[in-house]
């Protein structure tokens, strides 16, 4: 079979649509995640045994199994569980879900370990100034974590990037979707599974930037 370079850059104004959504669903599930993940974080610090176990548990489940077993957890087990009938568009609902859980795992153990480099000293002398517990977390030892865990959150930005390809198991028209459908149209899988892998490693060359960018400023700050 002859192959077609061309086809590539002929469809590439469908693969960027899917690009679109690939990016859609890492920018909401790094959000949702890293929200969930600062909670999460936190408890796995707490002196309340319950909310301690039960934060250890959830971060052991979703660290310890893969992505795509989660994703067909939501997407296929949830409603069979429940047993109710998927709405049209329970695809991106699941996606969602999936991805900000498993981000907020993951993001849970990078602040974690942030809050935890900073000296319990900061703490101490928060508390003796008169601040409560809460708001010494908030003004003295959540900022200074937050430049520590800036690379580690970019790392994870990037990763959920390309773990977000998973999506297209649940028939999402992500960027690696998008181009499955065009190799079953053309039946040219290596232009098109070429030129989906340059756009991936853009985006995460791209991203990969702004986090070093990011990083040296936060440096400068200091």
């Amino acid at each position: 079979m002859v192959i077609d370079w061309g086809l590539g850059i002929e469809n590439l104004p469908i693969l960027l649509r899917g690009a679109k959504i690939t990016i859609q669903f890492t920018v909401v599930s790094v959000f949702l995640g890293s929200i969930l993940g600062l909670f999460f974080a936190l408890g796995r610090m707490s002196r309340i045994p319950i909310l301690k176990y039960f934060c250890v548990g959830y971060i052991d489940f979703f660290r310890g199994t893969p992505l795509l077993v989660q994703i067909l957890l939501i997407y296929v087990g949830v409603p069979h569980l429940f047993g109710f009938t998927m709405p049209d568009n329970y695809q991106y609902i699941a996606g969602y879900i999936a991805l900000s859980l498993n981000c907020a795992a993951y993001t849970a153990e990078i602040f974690r370990s942030g809050i935890q480099s900073i000296d319990p000293g900061q703490m101490e002398a928060a508390r003796s100034l008169g601040m409560t517990q809460y708001q010494a977390m908030r003004y003295i030892i959540l900022p200074q974590a937050f430049k520590v865990v800036v690379p580690p959150l970019g790392n994870e930005f990037i990763a959920m990037l390309k773990d977000s390809s998973l999506l297209a198991f649940i028939a999402i028209e992500d960027l690696l979707y998008s181009g499955k459908i065009i190799v079953g149209r053309t039946f040219q899988p290596m232009p098109i599974y070429l030129t989906v892998a340059l756009i991936y490693l853009f985006m995460t060359m791209a991203l990969s930037l702004l986090v070093n960018y990011t990083e040296r400023r936060l440096g400068k700050s200091d």
